[in-house]
């Protein structure tokens, strides 16, 4: 849906560990540059993890999130497979990704911090800055082959910090909207997006 901010993720099969050391990072990153000279949708945000990735995109058409999707998930799956020998062997994600509607306000932060704090909520380092894979680290100074897009809402000066707070409350409810598959934002919004993406889904009956 265009002009609607996703939370995008997905994950390899089985928990198939998709990113074992820095080069398979970097592989990522720059598939994902090559999908933006193709679709050039906006990205927000970003982190992957070793097993996963989370995206936050914001596409300006019905049609671009789902074809920069697909690209960048097929190309990175075959590149991961011709790298390790296994082509043919089978799949490299899970399923085909998943996308939530996000409200572009103080749930849109939330997300965001959420996003850049997992590999601190994950024990990987001190400060949620020191993982090269994030955008927070992109915007820190570290290189990067994506292209970044400035937050439809202003980000606090304060940042940085922020992102090193443990808000388990918001944890649980994005975490929520990922396992019920529902938007994310205040209940009239989550509603009327729901309706407008699902019309005859029970997505429309949010309580």
């Amino acid at each position: 849906m265009g002009g609607v901010v996703f939370h995008v993720l997905n994950r390899g099969v089985r928990r198939l560990t998709l990113f074992e050391q820095p080069a398979d990072f970097k592989a990522f990153l720059r598939v994902f540059g090559e999908a933006q000279l193709r679709v050039p949708i906006r990205c927000l945000a970003y982190c992957l993890m070793p097993n996963h990735f989370h995206l936050v995109l914001w596409p300006r058409t019905d049609a671009e999130l789902p074809l920069f999707m697909a690209w960048l998930t097929a190309t990175h799956g075959k590149r991961w497979h011709a790298y390790r020998g296994t082509t043919g062997v089978g799949h490299v994600y899970q399923a085909r990704y998943k996308a939530f509607p996000v409200a572009t306000d103080t749930y849109f932060l939330r997300l965001c911090r959420y996003v850049e704090r997992n590999p601190l909520r994950a024990g990987l380092v001190s400060r949620a800055e020191d993982w090269p894979w994030c955008s927070l680290a992109q915007r820190a100074g570290r290189s990067s082959e994506i292209s970044l897009t400035e937050w439809p809402v202003a980000r606090p000066p304060d940042w940085t910090d922020l992102v090193q707070l443990d808000v388990t409350d918001e944890t649980e409810a994005l975490r929520q909207s990922v396992r019920r598959g529902l938007p994310y934002g205040p209940n009239e919004w989550c509603h009327n997006i729901a309706r407008q993406l699902h019309p005859k889904s029970e997505l429309s009956l949010i309580e």
